[in-house]
């Protein structure tokens, strides 16, 4: 797997057999060591050139841990350093429509998701949760099946897989028309402000939730609010755009609109540069990045994809498949 760094790091062109992140020197990779060793995780890592590439790679005798500890230093760009009472390291990945499992919410908190997704309709003075307008149900609302049970698992829980240096995202995806639909979901996030990410004046302040919004975002009007209680999904035109992570921490597009690679073969030269290049300049503006639409059928296809979207550094990987993630997470 790839150990990253918020450093600016020239990493060159894989070989098809080669699925490390590579070093293009000793010294490179001795660099690489000394910035692990400052982040304070206690692990050996040394240098060795590999008899494939003939290039340099690291490794560690814990390298699945290590690997989700470095991920998750990049979004400290956005949240801040790693708390000390962080029970577990959550999954790098983001649970698809997760309203559509059998447990909302908790299957995705109990595979130790980083992120999920919520589609909403408004109807009177409440935000339902479905796919389409013809799939609401009642009792199905934002508040029932999310805010409520979260912030009774935040405060209820004094150790859990989130805390306020690296908070759960809920994804709010705005089906309806964005401007309305946001105004309720405003007025209705006053109830779990108690818990939630902000915006005070230009201050952040830190919560053990962070609300996004995608789908049909009013950002031009979340930019005039001077408290705000959500955030904005950004798209990948975005990262060379005014918006700072302050106002848009996580940028998130549709992978076959950038890449044509679907998992088969070594992936092309061209589309790993441009995917690292994508992710390098989110994180230089302190955000997140997220692609959906990647092939999420279990196979080996999917598989090489998500390795090489946790080799670039990429944050949120998108599934539907909680368990088949989890096990691919903590098994590479």
């Amino acid at each position: 797997m790839a150990y990253k760094s918020s450093k600016s790091k020239s990493v060159g062109t894989l070989d098809p057999g080669c699925k490390k992140a590579i070093y293009n020197s000793h010294a490179e990779a001795e660099d690489m060591i000394l910035h692990i060793q400052k982040t304070r995780i206690d692990r050996a890592l040394h240098a060795y050139r590999c008899s494939s590439c003939g290039l340099w790679h690291l490794s560690s005798k814990s390298k699945n841990v290590l690997l989700l500890f470095l991920l998750l230093m990049f979004q400290s760009l956005v949240y801040g350093e790693i708390s000390n009472d962080t029970l577990a390291v959550p999954i790098p990945a983001h649970a698809h429509n997760d309203y559509l499992h059998e447990r909302p919410l908790f299957d995705a908190l109990e595979n130790g998701f980083r992120s999920l997704e919520a589609d909403v309709f408004a109807v009177g003075d409440s935000l339902y949760v479905a796919h389409n307008r013809k799939d609401i149900e009642p009792g199905r609302t934002l508040r029932a099946l999310y805010l409520e049970p979260l912030m009774k698992y935040i405060l209820e829980n004094e150790k859990t897989n989130f805390d306020s240096a690296h908070p759960l995202i809920l994804l709010v995806d705005i089906k309806d028309d964005g401007l309305s639909t946001y105004m309720l979901l405003d007025s209705i996030l006053n109830d779990y402000q108690k818990i939630l990410c902000q915006i005070t004046g230009d201050t952040f302040v830190r919560g053990g939730v962070m609300i996004v919004i995608s789908g049909n975002r009013p950002i031009e009007y979340m930019m005039q609010q001077t408290r705000r209680l959500a955030f904005v999904d950004g798209r990948l035109n975005d990262l060379k755009g005014v918006y700072t992570s302050l106002l848009m921490p996580l940028v998130s597009d549709r992978w076959p609109k950038y890449f044509s690679w679907k998992g088969k073969g070594a992936m092309p030269a061209s589309e790993r540069a441009q995917l690292r290049s994508y992710v390098r300049l989110a994180h230089e503006k302190g955000q997140l990045i997220r692609f959906w639409a990647t092939p999420d059928k279990p196979g080996r296809e999917r598989d090489a994809i998500w390795l090489e979207l946790l080799d670039a550094g990429v944050d949120l990987i998108n599934t539907d498949d909680l368990a088949g993630m989890r096990e691919f997470a903590l098994t590479r």
